[in-house]
C-alpha cells in the first residue's frame, strides 16, 4: 500500500469511492431514495470545492494498492471547533481495503500533516448508528466529544463526534520510536 497527497486528477476516483462506499456503508442508516440519488457528477463537484478550499486549508490523501489502484482516501481540514483544531472530514475505503490497516495508515498520515501545520488535536463526526465506524475511532483512542443531527433527504440522523486532544498518538511514525 502507498499513500500520497491527492491532486486534482484524483477527483473522479475519489468521487466514485465516495458514492460507492456511501451506498454500502450507509445502506439502512439513511433512506434508500437518498442513496439512489447520489451521483458521481455531484460528488465530483463536492470534492472539487473541498479540494480548493483555502479558508479551511483542506487536504486529501489517497491510498493505493500494489497495482496502483486507489482503494481509499482521507480528507481533512482546519476546524472551527473550540476544542479541536483539526477535523478528519472524511475517511472512505473500498470494502476490499477494509480491515487491512489502510484506514489506520490514512489517519496517521492526516495526523502527521496536521502536526506539520502546528495542529495537535483532531475530531471526526460519525453517524451514531454506524457502529463499525464508531468502534474504529474508539479503538484508535478517540473519545466521545459531542453530538448533532444531520439531515439526509427527509431523514434526520444522529451524529457523534470523537476527538483526540493529542494526535501524536495517531502517528505510526511516533509509535515506532
Amino acid at each position: 500500500m502507498k499513500i500520497r497527497k491527492a491532486n486534482i486528477g484524483d477527483i473522479k476516483v475519489i468521487s466514485k469511492i465516495y458514492v460507492d462506499t456511501w451506498k454500502t456503508t450507509y445502506n439502512s442508516l439513511v433512506p434508500d431514495n437518498f442513496l439512489n440519488e447520489l451521483s458521481y457528477e455531484e460528488a465530483e463537484n463536492k470534492w472539487m470545492k473541498f479540494f480548493s478550499n483555502p479558508l479551511h486549508k483542506s487536504f486529501t490523501y489517497i491510498a493505493s494498492n500494489d497495482s496502483e489502484e486507489i482503494i481509499g482516501f482521507a480528507a481533512a481540514r482546519i476546524s472551527s471547533d473550540k476544542e479541536f483544531k483539526g477535523e478528519l472530514y472524511a475517511l472512505y475505503l473500498l470494502p476490499a481495503a477494509q480491515g487491512l490497516g489502510t484506514g489506520r495508515s490514512l489517519i496517521s498520515t492526516v495526523a502527521e500533516h496536521f502536526k506539520e501545520e502546528g495542529i495537535s488535536s483532531m475530531m471526526v463526526w460519525v453517524m451514531k448508528n454506524n457502529k463499525a465506524g464508531r468502534g474504529f475511532y474508539k479503538r484508535l483512542g478517540g473519545k466521545y466529544y459531542t453530538h448533532r443531527e444531520s439531515q439526509f433527504g427527509e431523514c434526520l440522523v444522529e451524529d457523534e463526534a470523537y476527538g483526540w486532544k493529542d494526535i501524536s498518538m495517531l502517528s505510526l511514525n511516533d509509535r515506532s520510536k
